[in-house]
C-alpha cells in the first residue's frame, strides 16, 4: 500500500524553539513558573511530556515563547529526531522544533509515530557532525512523510497510543509503589517511628539495640565480585544511560552483551549509584533485579556498587535515594568542571542508624512485596513495549490495514 507523501510544513505549522538571550545560562532567566523543556526532557518523555528539569522566569519567557499543549516537539541537536507531545504549555530552545498539526490534514500522534517508525533513523543519517549531531529546520522540511487520509491516521494512532497509555499507567503504578517504600524507609530509619517505637528505650539518641555506623560499614561499597568466563560466554554490560533518574528500574534495551567484563561487577540485589556529575545530581540510581539467579553483570566505571551487609538490600537502595545521603556524596565531588566524581571517603563520614536484625527482617517483610510488584509491572511494560514496537512499522507502512 502506497500513501501520498508530504513535507512537514504541508501538514501544519513548523517553528523553531526560541531562546534569544545571551548568555543562555543567565541566572535571572530561570526559576519561575513557566516550564522550559530541553532535548533531554524530550528524549526521556513518554508519549506526552509533563515532566521537565528547568523553568523560566518572566524574563525567560519574554525572550522565548510558550507553545501550547498538543505541540509535537522534535529535537534537532544532540538527540536527533526524538519526539514527544507536550502535555502542558511549555517553552523550549532552538534545539527543538515545534509542530502544530492542521486538524484537517494531520493527526499529531500519528506524525509522532511516523518519526518513531521511519523518519528518526533517516534523519540521524544526514545529521552526523564532527563535534555534535545537528539537524537544521531546512533539512527537516526536506523529508517527505507518507501520510494516509485523516481517518486512517487517527485509527493507527489510536491503536498505538492504547499501548502507550497502558505503559504509562504501569509506570505511574511503579512510581506510587516506590514512593510508598521510600516513605516507609524514612519513617522507620530517619524519624525512628518503627513498630514498637513508643515503648523503645532511647540510648544516646537511638532506640536501645540500634547502632550508628558509617555507611561503608552498614553496607559493602564496591564489593569484590568474580565473573567466570567458563560459566557464560557473554556478560551483560549496563551503561550509565540505562539507569533511571527517578526510579529503581533500568532500561534493558540499552544493555550490551560482551565477551569480557569492563568496569564494576554486580549481582541481583545490588544498587548502582552514579558517582559522576551530572548523573548523580540528576538522580541516576538503580536496583539490580534483572539478572538470572547467580548471574554476574558489569557496568560503567562511573558506578558505585552497594551490597547488603548490616542493612538489607532493600534498605541499601532506599538509603541511596535519601536526600541527605545524596547531598553528602555530591558535596564530596572533586575534579575538573563537568567531570567531578564522588570521593569514596564520603561513605566513611555518613552515619547510618542500623537496627537489630529482627527490625531489619520486619522491614524487609513489608517492602519486599513492593519491590517484587515493581519488578512484575516492569516486565509487563517490557512485553507491552515489544508488542507496540512490533506493530509500529507494520501499521506505519500500511502492511496491517485498519
Amino acid at each position: 500500500m502506497s500513501w501520498p507523501t508530504y513535507a512537514l510544513d504541508e501538514l501544519g505549522v513548523v517553528s523553531r524553539g526560541r531562546s534569544r538571550h545571551r548568555p543562555r545560562d543567565a541566572q535571572h532567566l530561570y526559576g519561575g513558573p513557566f516550564p522550559f523543556v530541553q532535548t533531554g526532557d524530550v528524549k526521556a518523555a513518554p508519549l506526552y511530556l509533563t515532566s521537565y528539569s528547568q523553568t523560566y522566569s518572566e524574563a525567560g519567557l519574554a525572550q522565548s515563547k510558550l507553545w501550547p499543549a498538543g505541540t509535537l516537539c522534535i529535537t534537532i541537536a544532540a538527540n536527533i529526531a526524538e519526539t514527544c507531545i507536550l502535555g502542558i504549555d511549555a517553552c523550549f530552545p532552538d534545539s527543538i522544533i515545534g509542530f502544530v498539526a492542521d486538524p484537517g490534514k494531520a493527526d499529531t500522534t500519528f506524525i509522532k509515530y511516523q518519526f518513531d517508525a521511519v523518519m528518526r533513523e533517516k534523519m540521524k543519517r544526514v545529521s552526523q557532525g564532527v563535534a555534535q549531531d545537528n539537524l537544521s529546520q531546512e533539512k527537516l522540511l526536506s523529508f517527505r512523510f507518507p501520510v494516509p487520509d485523516l481517518l486512517t491516521q487517527q485509527r493507527i494512532a489510536g491503536i498505538l497510543s492504547a499501548y502507550d497509555d497502558l505503559i504509562e499507567n504501569n509506570r505511574r503504578r511503579i512510581g506510587l509503589l516506590e514512593q510508598a517504600a521510600r516513605l516507609l524507609s524514612r519513617e522507620w530509619f530517619v524519624h525512628l517511628r518503627f513498630p514498637g517505637h513508643e515503648t523503645a528505650k532511647i540510648v544516646d539518641g537511638l532506640p536501645e539495640g540500634w547502632e550508628r555506623m558509617p555507611a561503608s560499614e552498614a553496607m559493602h561499597i564496591n564489593p569484590r565480585t568474580t565473573w567466570k568466563a567458563s560459566e557464560s560466554k557473554l556478560i551483560t554490560m549496563v551503561p550509565m544511560g540505562a539507569l533511571s533518574t527517578s526510579g529503581m528500574n533500568c532500561d534493558p534495551s540499552l544493555f550490551e552483551r560482551r565477551e569480557q567484563p569492563a568496569g564494576v561487577k554486580f549481582m541481583n540485589g545490588d544498587t548502582l549509584f552514579a558517582r559522576i556529575t551530572p548523573c548523580l545530581e540528576n538522580g541516576k540510581t538503580s536496583y539490580v533485579n534483572f539478572l538470572q539467579e547467580g548471574e554476574v553483570a558489569c557496568g560503567s566505571t562511573e558506578f558505585v556498587v552497594f551490597r547488603e551487609r548490616r542493612i538489607s538490600r532493600f534498605m541499601a537502595y532506599l538509603l541511596a535515594r535519601e536526600e541527605g545521603f545524596r547531598k553528602n556524596a555530591i558535596s564530596s565531588m572533586v575534579g575538573s568542571s563537568g567531570r567531578q566524581r564522588v570521593q569514596p571517603s564520603c561513605f566513611d563520614k555518613y552515619l547510618v542508624p542500623v537496627p537489630p536484625k529482627p527490625v531489619v527482617e520486619d522491614f524487609d517483610r513489608v517492602v519486599e512485596p513492593m519491590f517484587r510488584e515493581i519488578e512484575h509491572i516492569d516486565k509487563s511494560i517490557g512485553k507491552l513495549t515489544r508488542a507496540r514496537d512490533l506493530l509500529l512499522p507494520r501499521l506505519m507502512d500500511g502492511r496491517i490495514p485498519v
